[in-house]
């Protein structure tokens, strides 16, 4: 299995974890275009898309994926904060915030966090070449451990240090950022809460391009948990197994 990241960051998300059979997409907030040359225009490869939330740099393409013949699985509000003609319903499966399901051998588990929308979700995602993937983003705290995690895609957004010195004489918009985004150090802290026995990979995500510091994040998560920790770049793959080898 392969990690793809097509995009990071609030210019737009989008992931894949793929084999030579099949690919699920995690969000979809790059262009339909973008999407397609991920999978070499393959699109009946994409078993189905899983989306967080309703925020464009998650979900702007979603009528796009679903036009493609791309089943969307989200929440009720993610998909009430999104225009999608009526066409393509037929391709739109309303999951909950706790909620089990399937997208080709795919086996998901959804679970609420913490943002400023309607029913936003992380995944822990299961599939026989990957193991477990933990996939949270988008929340300021997860109310959630988890055990027997073998890779980890979780967000760093912003460095609480630098948004006080840039941001202390624009309150609201410092206030925004802390009630809807993970900063490094609750991303550590919740890294610490967790079994990270079986993980092979964290990898760190959506980090803002002004509050972050890329090098250093990587550097003290690695440091703390000892994992291989990547940031997440555009275009970048990983090896994604179950096991190291």
């Amino acid at each position: 299995m392969k990690l793809k990241v097509i995009g990071t960051g609030s210019k737009g998300n989008a992931y894949l974890l793929e084999n030579e059979q099949e690919a699920l997409l995690i969000e979809c907030g790059v262009s339909i275009m973008e999407i397609k040359k991920a999978v070499d225009f393959k699109v009946n490869k994409i078993s189905g898309c899983i989306v967080t939330h309703e925020h464009n740099d998650h979900a702007k393409s979603i009528e796009e994926v679903l036009k493609s013949g791309i089943p969307v699985f989200a929440t009720k509000g993610t998909f009430l904060g999104k225009t999608i003609q009526s066409a393509y319903w037929r391709r739109v499966y309303e999951i909950k915030q706790r909620d089990e399901f399937e997208v080709g051998r795919f086996k998901v588990i959804s679970f609420p966090i913490n943002h400023d929308v309607n029913e936003p979700c992380g995944y822990l995602i299961y599939h026989p070449d990957c193991g477990i993937t933990l996939f949270l983003t988008d929340t300021y705290y997860s109310n959630f451990t988890f055990k027997g995690l073998n890779n980890i895609i979780v967000e760093a957004n912003y460095d609480t240090e630098i948004i006080d010195e840039k941001l202390r004489d624009k309150k609201f918009l410092r206030d925004r950022i802390y009630k809807s985004h993970m900063n490094l150090d609750t991303c550590m802290d919740f890294l610490k809460a967790n079994d990270l026995t079986a993980v092979n990979n964290i990898v760190l995500i959506h980090l803002s391009d002004s509050n972050s510091h890329e090098l250093n994040f990587r550097k003290k998560v690695s440091e703390m948990t000892g994992k291989t920790v990547s940031v997440a770049s555009n275009g970048m793959e990983l090896s994604f197994n179950k096991t190291p080898f």
